[in-house]
């Protein structure tokens, strides 16, 4: 791709023949914005088309395709080639925008649309990204080209610009696009420090939230649970209001099999065998709830201990939580290599020229080498067949494979960034790991723990880090191919075909899920023991299948408090920023930036405080589930005594009626 590919066909825009406009060394390098016209359709800027040539002449097939002319600057009035024709001022002027090939002024106006050297009509247009636009605007509801309401159209008519607006339905969309960007980034340029400001609030935020974890884990989940119990006992209160309320009243006793499907649902609401319904099920809800806490209260004790030593690790290696920057950065890598890849080979075609003709002929749609075409039998079996630029492609076997390296490309993007992120899990989880199986904490860790854990990381675990990168990314491959084909089948009649694809799409989504949580554990098993990928995705899985139970309970209380975090943090700065943006707040209501969109910057701040509670919440998730095995492992190899102590904290032990029996002397 690097070799064959050019970027300049992204970022420089081209004329018919294929040469770049704007680029040195090449014969339109004075000249940087291209004009567009079409076999059949005229030039205007890139607007709206209009009949170049007259109903009466026929369009024989193949259609050539669309001229494309480089200019130095983009129309500036309107213009027919009608008006400009017995003009020389205004021939001039026109001149600018036809083809090299254009001349001689004796040729009649029909020849010289129907050669396609001229166009029919200039608009007024305006550059954007090195192309001429229309200039459409609306001035207090009133559609305006340039400052005009109204063109000439060559024949001494006056038309009103609305009739061009269909035709340049896309380019003014392109238009309003760029006004709306412009909009935006003046709203950045004058309220990019207040943004900083409020995801620096967020950042500090997340931070005392994972603090305040170490002492309000517990009450934060018992109140959960107890809102929980509140939530549907009023639920099963409310239900059974409502089916005394309705007793006697007609119609109420009707059953729902004798009701049969409404699509009103509101109607469900007046009959007492709804509300029995939902009593019965709020009911029974809330005694598995009940129960569950009664013979779960000491795993979720455990799992609520599990999370405030998290706390005390982190609060230890609070070098981890500045880690996911690293990470990013390496992603961010990544990404720039896959997207300059994948624009390297989207534009390694080569230009493709074909012939083109009015009348038929043999070689109509044959390639052809422009420099060559000239002496070549086509101009002397077809007189008018011409060579032009048709488009960019190629016959050779690299691009005829193109569509494969682009899903190639994509693989290695998938298994380079699952690597990193790989790589960043197994590192924190040695960090954290070190800080469980120091039997003094945190006396016997590591000076850097987190360095030390990525060095060992880089030297020791490569190999495992890539095969398990490899597994994942293969499934995610899949998918996207799975995606590909539903993209094309969709116009697909085949409803068969079409329920496969959607179990398979389903089955390959679960699939990447377990991989995920699977290859995670893993990798914390590596960190832990050094063994390779396949043995510690084996040990974790089953470690965890035999204290499935704790899993479930851990998952769920950590999700919880991750949750409410997420959404205290970025809800509460997500409501300042509102405020303070939106200058409602009086203490600072003047010093609030003046604001084209007010949302602008309030949802940068949201997003931007959920991607830095998300950074901040993954370090915490990651801590949890390294110490949650290592407790397991804990439990599983060692007994208390003197040989093989426990390395849980004490808080830990205490809970489980644990106890190390004191040291041998020596």
């Amino acid at each position: 791709a690097w070799t064959h590919g050019d970027p300049r066909k992204v970022i420089h825009p081209t004329d018919s023949r294929g040469q770049f406009c704007g680029q040195q060394g090449t014969p339109n390098e004075n000249f940087c914005t291209p004009e567009f016209r079409s076999s059949r359709k005229v030039g205007f800027g890139v607007g709206g088309p209009m009949s170049l040539v007259p109903k009466s002449v026929p369009a024989a097939p193949p259609c050539p395709p669309p001229v494309q002319i480089c200019v130095s600057k983009c129309p500036d009035r309107y213009m027919t080639y009608l008006t400009a024709h017995g003009n020389p001022t205004s021939l001039d002027y026109y001149r600018n925008f036809c083809t090299p090939e254009f001349r001689s002024s004796r040729k009649t106006p029909l020849e010289v649309l129907k050669d396609r050297e001229c166009p029919a009509m200039l608009i007024p247009s305006t550059p954007l990204a090195r192309r001429c636009f229309p200039a459409i605007q609306a001035k207090k509801g009133v559609i305006m080209v340039g400052n005009e309401t109204t063109y000439d159209d060559g024949q001494g008519r006056r038309r009103n610009v609305t009739e061009l607006l269909e035709g340049a339905k896309k380019a003014n969309v392109v238009l309003e696009t760029r006004q709306l960007a412009m909009k935006i980034f003046e709203d950045y340029t004058v309220s990019w420090y207040w943004i900083i400001i409020g995801l620096i609030i967020a950042m500090v935020a997340s931070l005392i939230f994972i603090v305040l974890l170490r002492f309000l884990a517990g009450i934060m989940v018992w109140v959960m649970i107890v809102m929980v119990i509140l939530v549907l006992g009023y639920g099963i209160f409310h239900c059974y209001m409502e089916y005394a309320k309705l007793k006697g009243e007609a119609g109420s006793d009707v059953s729902l099999t004798d009701l049969g499907f409404q699509t009103d649902l509101r109607v469900y609401l007046h009959l007492r065998q709804t509300w029995l319904a939902f009593l019965i099920i709020l009911c029974v809800l809330e005694l598995v709830i009940v129960l569950l806490l009664i013979f779960l209260r000491k795993r979720i004790l455990i799992a609520i201990a599990l999370i405030k030593e998290a706390s005390r690790a982190v609060g230890h290696v609070m070098s981890s939580l500045l880690f996911p920057l690293c990470t990013f950065f390496l992603l961010c890598l990544c990404i720039a290599y896959w997207a300059s890849t994948a624009v390297f080979l989207s534009t390694s075609n080569e230009a493709v020229y074909k012939v083109f003709n009015e009348s038929s002929c043999p070689f109509s749609g044959h390639t052809c080498k422009p420099e060559t075409f000239n002496t070549s039998n086509v101009t002397k079996l077809c007189p008018d067949a011409q060579c032009l630029f048709a488009f960019y492609g190629g016959e050779t076997a690299y691009h005829k494979y193109l569509i494969v390296l682009q899903f190639f490309n994509v693989f290695m993007f998938f298994w380079l960034a699952n690597f990193v992120i790989a790589l960043g899990q197994v590192t924190l989880a040695g960090a954290f790991a070190s800080y469980y199986w120091a039997f003094k904490k945190p006396d016997d860790m590591p000076a850097f723990p987190l360095f030390s854990a990525f060095g060992r990381a880089l030297r020791y675990h490569t190999g495992s880090l890539a095969f398990g990168s490899l597994v994942l990314a293969i499934v995610q491959v899949i998918r996207v191919i799975l995606e590909y084909l539903d993209h094309r089948l969709k116009a697909a009649e085949n409803k068969f075909a079409k329920f496969l694809l959607s179990c398979l799409k389903c089955c390959f989504w679960c699939l990447e899920k377990f991989i995920k949580f699977l290859n995670r554990n893993a990798y914390i098993m590596i960190a832990i023991y050094g063994t390779n990928f396949c043995t510690s995705a084996r040990n974790a899985f089953f470690l965890l299948m035999r204290n499935i139970i704790r899993v479930a309970v851990l998952d769920k209380v950590t999700d919880f408090l991750f949750f409410l975090g997420k959404l205290l943090i970025v809800g509460s700065v997500g409501i300042l920023a509102f405020f303070f943006f939106t200058q409602r707040i009086k203490l600072v209501q003047d010093t609030a930036p003046p604001l084209n969109y007010y949302w602008v910057p309030i949802l940068t701040v949201i997003v931007g405080s959920y991607l830095i509670a998300h950074g901040f919440f993954s370090v915490y998730g990651m801590c949890v589930d390294t110490l949650f095995l290592c407790f397991l492992e804990d439990l599983e190899r060692n007994d208390g005594s003197a040989e093989k102590p426990y390395f849980m904290s004490q808080n830990l032990r205490k809970l489980l009626k644990k106890t190390n029996k004191s040291q041998p002397e020596a």
